[in-house]
């Protein structure tokens, strides 16, 4: 309890510094962080780091205009500095009307973490430790003939303990904790060189799969992808695998959030209450899931979060906002503020899930007849007030309902708008991630390929 005894009395501390300098309001953050990472490469270790510290944020208001700033530093002198800094930064900043803390009977009263199971309660590993389950993925990928090589193998364990609290009364904090191991594994060379991963991430140690299975996973892809070559140029269907689906459905989960709906810049700025998938679909946000890294009971501002549907069976039902976007648009925040130690609030969303199909990913592969498969992505052009989409992308090629070869360097195009509405959802909804999203079909999509 001390560590959030001290963050407490550090956000307090600025808020009454804050005031001294002449905020008319003012919300503080301080956090504690810890972290330890691994790498290993070629049965040793090639790299390690720790790092530690305490960073704090203020950010004042002034008659409608605000500023923020943070330090690393938090003796006395600094924070009187900080306060002072960000008064003078507010008094030259345009005014914003919609600018304002939570009025205090907006605020959370449920604050108490501990039943969202955010901080793994066991024994921090040791560096060794870490070292040892890096140095097992590495060699289990290796055991996959035809892997030559393991790029790295990386081991990662930290802790955040944050408290947040208002000029108008709100005070809380919560720690998460995070364990995470991954490796890059490699097939032939030269020209002919492939590579693929497998990584996870978990709050609890004892949710994570074996160093083992991350390793085999790893190098099994990376053999999949030999002879990896061109594919042909026109209009086919697109599997997003699920490994990448999250990243489609992330393009709408942006249009949606109010900082680009007020500004204007939002393929779905008129969107709202029409279909933006088809019936069927329900993309629902709950950020009171236990065990998952970004839940919380209360947003950066102190209101209170709860489960949403942001589509129900495909229409859209809003917009994702925070305070300021939600005054711009007349609409009541969603509680999705969320906010760094040096930055203002803004909306963002948690644990998102969207209504998976009843047939395999196999099955849907076999109804494509000729097509794509898409397991990994780079680089985007994305024009966010039209929707126009061009993305690269690489993974396998499809005939006749099997695939055949793996491809690369190709570019898939279309419209988010009309992509999102001819989808089809496998049943293979992932666990543990933040986009819960299954594999996605996507009909008469443009492949450039050789």
């Amino acid at each position: 309890m001390s560590e959030f005894q001290h963050l407490e009395r550090l956000t307090q501390a600025l808020l009454a510094a804050a005031t001294r300098a002449g905020a008319d309001q003012a919300d503080a953050v301080a956090l504690d962080a810890s972290a330890v990472s691994v790498d290993v490469r070629a049965g040793r270790l090639e790299h390690a780091e720790r790092a530690d510290g305490v960073e704090i944020g203020l950010r004042v208001i002034c008659a409608g205009r605000q500023a923020s700033v943070s330090a690393s530093d938090h003796t006395t002198r600094t924070i009187d500095e900080m306060a002072a800094r960000a008064v003078a930064m507010a008094r030259e900043a345009p005014v914003d009307d919609t600018l304002g803390l939570a009025d205090p009977d907006q605020l959370a009263h449920d604050i108490d973490m501990a039943r969202l199971e955010m901080n793994d309660p066991g024994s921090d590993p040791t560096p060794q430790a870490l070292q040892e389950m890096a140095l097992a993925a590495e060699a289990a990928a290796l055991a996959v003939i035809g892997i030559s090589t393991v790029e790295s193998a990386s081991a990662g364990h930290s802790r955040r303990r944050i408290w947040l609290a208002g000029s108008n009364g709100f005070s809380a904090g919560y720690g998460r904790s995070g364990h995470s191991l991954s490796a890059i594994a490699i097939t032939g060379e030269g020209l002919g060189m492939e590579r693929d991963w497998a990584g996870e991430s978990r709050v609890f140690a004892a949710d994570m799969p074996s160093p083992e299975e991350i390793g085999r996973l790893a190098g099994e892809r990376a053999i999949a992808r030999r002879g990896a070559r061109k594919p042909p140029t026109g209009a086919f269907p697109i599997l997003y695998d699920e490994r990448v689906a999250g990243a489609l459905i992330g393009h709408l989960v942006g249009a949606v959030n109010g900082t680009a709906v007020a500004r204007g810049a939002s393929w779905l700025r008129n969107a709202l209450g029409e279909a933006v998938l088809p019936p069927g679909f329900d993309l629902r946000e709950d950020p009171h899931r236990p065990r998952y890294g970004a839940s919380r009971l209360f947003d950066a501002e102190g209101l209170a979060t709860a489960p949403r549907l942001i589509v129900a069976d495909g229409v859209l039902q809003g917009w994702t906002l925070d305070l300021a976007t939600g005054r711009k648009l007349g609409m009541a925040s969603t509680a999705s503020a969320m906010r760094s130690a040096g930055s203002p609030p803004s909306p963002g969303v948690t644990n998102l899930e969207l209504t998976p199909g009843t047939r395999t990913r196999e099955a849907l592969i076999r109804d494509m007849g000729r097509g794509l498969v898409v397991t990994s992505m780079l680089g985007a052009s994305i024009n966010a007030t039209t929707g126009d989409y061009s993305r690269g992308a690489a993974g396998f090629w499809v005939e006749n309902g099997e695939i055949t070869h793996a491809v690369n360097e190709c570019t898939i195009a279309g419209n988010l708008r009309d992509m999102l509405m001819r989808v089809t959802a496998a049943n293979d909804l992932p666990d543990w991630r933040a986009m819960r999203v299954p594999s996605l079909l996507v009909e008469g999509m443009t492949v450039a390929g050789g």
